[in-house]
């Protein structure tokens, strides 16, 4: 089956999966804004420690989303802060049924979206597990990593084989790009165990204005990660889901492991552009103190961004 897949914010995620789905063979078309003309006349390219150097061009590149072909597929690579003002994009590009894949980090990010979009629309989440930045209009980065897991949220599909099988489909579409991907049974689950992740180093980043080299190689903020990541594997508890007991343990080993890296919070920050602080740290932590859970030390750093956040727009 030949499926059209379109890219909704093409920055370092939406150019990354996008740039390897087209060289795969699928048929992927590209909404952009600010970078459209870098990207009509240059095409994209990826840097990649994994793939090497690639290239996409001519890219199939819009700056309008009523001008895309109806798509079977839509990856939403724009970050959660623009999720409102994406809805009417995604119903001009999208084919009746088309299946809505969020890759976006945090909680909860899709329930805002549900509300905005075309009930015969499927809308599911995706977990990257990727390093990859954008370094200039249409060029990005990637230092390791590019899995893409996928669960299903809301749509027409009611019945939990059909659902299944939409995800299994997703799956297979970046499994034929050389990507790994896993169906999650349970999205808000996977959501919490990548917070584990996410909230220390996405944050901590900006705070202490360093990579996760850094963060690692001191003992005091090593293991303020390790309690920040008690803390989210507590609140993830509260709300019903157990996470897998040794995943602090993984997560230190992992990231010791990687390549020195700047979270996507940091470039959001160094490029003046709102944080993500909603789905990252305040949808985590109301569901946990509906829950009966306090979170003291995510709260703390959650108010530290948001004054760091309120002067870097202010500037």
């Amino acid at each position: 089956m030949n499926l059209r897949i379109g890219i909704i914010g093409t920055g370092a995620i939406g150019g990354f999966y996008g740039l390897m789905l087209a060289r795969a063979g699928h048929d992927v078309h590209f909404l952009l804004r600010s970078e459209y003309p870098a990207v009509v006349e240059n095409g994209l390219r990826l840097n990649s420690q994994v793939y090497g150097e690639l290239s996409l061009a001519p890219v199939n590149a819009y700056d309008d989303a009523a001008r895309m072909p109806p798509c079977d597929w839509l990856l939403v690579g724009a970050k959660t802060t623009s999720n409102a003002s994406l809805a009417p994009l995604i119903a001009q590009a999208a084919a009746r049924g088309a299946r809505v894949l969020l890759l976006q980090n945090g909680l909860a990010v899709e329930d805002e979206l549900r509300a905005l979009l075309p009930d015969h629309l499927h809308l599911l989440g995706g977990l990257c597990f990727i390093c990859v930045h954008r370094s200039a209009p249409g060029i990005v980065e990637h230092q390791a990593f590019g899995a893409v897991n996928i669960g299903y949220h809301s749509g027409p599909a009611t019945d939990e084989p059909a659902r299944q099988t939409i995800v299994e489909e997703g799956v297979e579409l970046f499994r034929s790009a050389e990507l790994g991907s896993n169906a999650m049974p349970s999205l808000e689950h996977a959501r919490w165990q990548k917070l584990v992740w996410n909230i220390p180093y996405n944050g901590l980043s900006v705070l202490l204005d360093s990579g996760t080299r850094a963060i690692m190689d001191n003992p005091d903020s090593r293991a303020l990660v390790a309690e920040l990541m008690e803390e989210v594997v507590a609140g993830a508890k509260a709300c019903g889901h157990s996470l897998p007991p040794n995943i602090i343990g993984a997560m230190l080993a992992s990231t010791d492991a990687m390549p020195d890296y700047l979270p996507s919070m940091y470039h959001d920050f160094a490029q003046h552009r709102p944080l993500e602080l909603g789905a990252i740290y305040a949808a985590p932590l109301e569901a946990a103190r509906t829950a009966g859970r306090e979170l003291p030390k995510i709260e703390a750093l959650y108010r530290a961004l948001r004054f760091i956040d309120a002067r870097n727009q202010a500037r």
